[in-house]
Formats: structure tokens, sequence, C-alpha cells
């Protein structure tokens, strides 16, 4: 008889390696119990790991040892945050210590990855870890409507140093990743920024 956990486990490998899945991708596959179920004991075996409540991977590479599957890879917390991100038809923006983090403008990796959203607030906190991530509503609706989302990292980052407060250290790093913006997507998207750093871009 073809169970539930044979199923769930069908479709996880089908999809391949690496990849986040919500408890609810199953949700087709049987009775809630034993969705539930299978994806305790696909856990508790190696084969998934629950990086968060409902949210299970997929690793890239397991370790067989005996018959015990140890798992040596983990997503990271922006993969996360993006999978939740599609799944929820939301749109997220890096805000805070985390952007600059991202683009090398800062060596502090914050506890907390914080990211603007148009969607509802929340707090995730990963599993066997101290991170989390954290969903900040906005309704500044300019913030989610570039095409490039390198600007879109870039123009947050430059928001949380502040205007009149960038270094020129800082604004050689800039320059780095500005050069692999689109010369199209900048012409949509120089509209929607702020006009300080607007002037800085276009210098």
């Amino acid at each position: 008889m073809y169970s539930v956990e044979d199923k769930i486990l069908d479709k996880v490998k089908k999809c391949g390696r690496g990849k986040i899945f919500f408890a609810n991708d199953f949700a087709t596959l049987g009775a809630s119990d034993a969705i539930r179920q299978s994806l305790a004991r696909l856990r508790k075996s190696g084969v998934l790991l629950r990086v968060a409540h409902g949210i299970y991977y997929y690793p890239k590479k397991n370790i067989t040892i005996g018959s015990l599957v140890i798992s040596d890879d983990k997503p990271a917390v922006d993969e996360i945050a993006r999978a939740i991100a599609k799944r929820d038809k939301i749109r997220i923006v890096p805000v805070g210590v985390y952007a600059l983090n991202l683009l090398g403008l800062s060596t502090q990796v914050p506890v907390n990855v914080v990211y603007m959203t148009n969607g509802a607030p929340r707090r995730v906190k990963i599993d066997g870890s101290r991170k989390g991530i954290l969903f900040m509503h906005s309704s500044e609706q300019k913030r989610f409507q570039y095409k490039s989302e390198l600007l879109m990292i870039i123009v947050s980052a430059m928001r949380e140093i502040g205007e009149g407060k960038l270094r020129e250290s800082e604004l050689k790093i800039i320059k780095g990743h500005f050069q692999h913006v689109d010369k199209k997507d900048f012409e949509h998207d120089v509209k929607l920024m702020p006009i300080w750093v607007r002037k800085i871009l276009v210098r």
C-alpha cells in the first residue's frame, strides 16, 4: 500500500534536493494527522530537516552512518524568507543591518534578519538557532515596486545609513554593486527612490 509517507517522499524527491517545503504543500496527499505524523517520521530519520514550524528542507547532501541519516546542509535564512514570500505572494525587502551585511557594508550579523513586506507582519523562529526572521509591514508601496532586486537592496541600505552620512568607502562599495544593475531596470526604478538617493546614484 502506498502510504502518505511514501507519497510525501516521492513528491520531495521529484522536486530535488535543496528545496524548501511547507506542510501545506502536502495537503492533498492525505489526512492532516497522517501528513503531520509522516513529516515527523521523515524528520526523525533525517530525510527532511525542519527549519521552522511547518517548514521543511530536503538537504542537498546527507551522510549515512549505519541506519542513521545525518544532514550537513541547511538553507540560508534568506532562502527561507524568500520561500515564505513566494508562497504568500508577497514582496520583501531586506532592511537594517542585514541590508548592509548583504552588500558588504557591515560585518555585523544580526540575530534577527529583518525584512519590510507588503504582507502581514510576523516572526519566524529558526529551529535549533537563536536566529529568526522578522517581517515588518510597510504601506510604502514604492519600496516593493523595483524591477531590480539588487537596486532595491542598495536603496534600502542607503536609507539605513541615512542622508548625508555615507562615507567614501561605503560609496565605493555601493558603486561596485551598482555596476551590475541593468540599465533598463534603473530607468524604471529611479522614479521610486528618495530624491537624495537618486541624486547620488545618478551622479
